[in-house]
């Protein structure tokens, strides 16, 4: 692609661990310049983030996913002296970002209102744990704290298990694409009016937006969803909406007419209930399910489901995932060569422009690595 969307446009990151940085991750798939603002010495604390103990050239592996294709400057927000030369990048940029509790950027003197005196064109992009205001503001903004507390954790697993939260950090990914929406579409306005803007948008927030069908649900009937007893899918669709064991593995099986299902895989005991019961007899259908489905392998099943051009899909792991041809025509896999020699495979972006998949070799950068380039360009 000769230009990207944004190529021109640049990003400073005052963001660290998940949220914000996976925003500025997109900005610069999308061909901004982002450039992340670290603190000196220890940087983003991403960098120390450990999952299982893997570390790339002094840092996390998770730092390296999410960081690729960016700059790095470091500087102390309670310097003077830095905080001179970060009024000059201010000036100059299209886009700030950053992800710190309610009063952090205001002692530095980098909130919107102080920011935008420096350049009002500015879209100025703040994410929070709860937003600014009320009792929980100065909360910590962690992924498994707001999936608990957003009421997420009651919509997976079974009916008897504990709250379970999701095995990834659903919050923070989340909250960083919706942060990009709403960071192009001020720039959008900007490009028509010539006016900058303050984009805010809270962990909490995007986790309600995401339950958007339940929450509708709650305050329409004022009745909590229920989970199935078995094979829970969606505690607001009816049977048999959910993932079966099979004799060697699991089986997924989305929305499927009741008696067309029975008839595919030959179950008396399913023919006994109409498509009208599928909700006021779930458990009860999803008990046969989980009863007929171990008799044989998902293979067999999905044979015969198939042939009906029925919902229903093999479970996987990643091992087998990246195995197959769906996976691999995708081309979804990123290599990455580390700035001291290291590979990597990690993700590209998933939007595709003009038929072309975005790819981006550039990797993570080391801490403080472009002060000094940076520098140079302000003094000229």
């Amino acid at each position: 692609m000769n230009q990207l969307p944004l190529h021109g446009l640049t990003v400073l990151e005052f963001s660290q661990y998940l949220s914000g940085p996976s925003a500025g991750l997109r900005l610069a798939d999308l061909g901004a310049r982002v450039i992340k603002i670290e603190r000196p010495v220890t940087g983003d604390a991403c960098r120390r983030l450990s999952i299982k103990n893997l570390w790339i050239d002094g840092d996390s592996l998770l730092f390296h996913t999410i960081n690729r294709n960016k700059e790095s400057y470091t500087a102390d927000l309670k310097s003077p002296e830095d905080r001179v030369i970060l009024r000059k990048l201010i000036a100059e940029a299209d886009v700030l970002t950053h992800n710190f509790r309610p009063g952090v950027m205001e002692s530095a003197g980098l909130d919107y209102p102080a920011v935008q005196l420096l350049n009002p064109r500015i879209v100025y992009g703040a994410i929070s744990g709860y937003g600014n205001e009320g009792p929980w503001k100065g909360r910590p903004g962690q992924d498994l704290l707001l999936q608990s507390m957003s009421g997420l954790a009651y919509m997976t697993g079974n009916e008897m298990d504990s709250p379970m939260p999701f095995g990834l950090s659903i919050a923070d990914s989340l909250c960083g694409a919706q942060l990009v929406q709403g960071i192009l579409g001020a720039l959008v306005r900007r490009h028509k009016t010539g006016e900058g803007a303050l984009v805010e948008i809270s962990m909490m927030e995007s986790l309600l937006d995401l339950q958007f069908e339940f929450m509708t649900t709650y305050h329409s009937s004022g009745v909590l969803p229920r989970r199935s007893k078995f094979s829970n899918g969606n505690p607001l669709l009816s049977a048999p909406y959910g993932i079966y064991a099979t004799s060697d593995g699991y089986i997924a099986i989305a929305m499927i007419n009741i008696p067309q299902l029975a008839q595919a895989i030959e179950s008396e005991a399913l023919a006994e209930f109409s498509q009208e019961q599928a909700f006021s007899h779930r458990d009860e259908i999803k008990e046969i399910l989980t009863r007929h489905l171990g008799g044989q392998a998902t293979g067999w099943w999905l044979e015969r489901l198939h042939a009906e051009d029925m919902w229903a899909m093999e479970v996987l792991d990643w091992q087998r995932l990246t195995a197959h041809e769906g996976y691999r025509c995708l081309e979804i896999e990123q290599p990455i060569m580390t700035h001291r020699g290291k590979s990597l495979v990690t993700t590209r972006c998933p939007i595709r422009i003009d038929g072309e998949r975005l790819f981006s070799a550039k990797p993570a950068p080391s801490l403080g690595q472009d002060n000094e380039r940076i520098v140079m360009e302000l003094l000229k």
